[in-house]
């Protein structure tokens, strides 16, 4: 193990190396599929804890004025 690993648990790091691994491969249907659920349900989680968040407007403000 990389020294720069150790403070890393062993399944978070068993879990990237597997992401990793499946980065090289092009994605699968069921792949995607799985991705869009689990975003979905993200963002709803996140929602209902944070509310409408409109975050977007003033992230291009601050890019177009620096």
């Amino acid at each position: 193990m990389d020294a720069k690993m150790k403070g890393i648990p062993a399944k978070l790091l068993a879990g990237l190396e597997d992401v990793l691994k499946g980065a090289r491969r092009p994605p699968d249907a069921a792949s995607m599929a799985k991705a869009c659920k689990e975003m979905d349900r993200m963002r709803e989680q996140t929602r209902k804890k944070l509310g409408e968040l409109d975050v977007a407007v003033e992230l291009i403000r601050e890019a177009r004025n620096p």
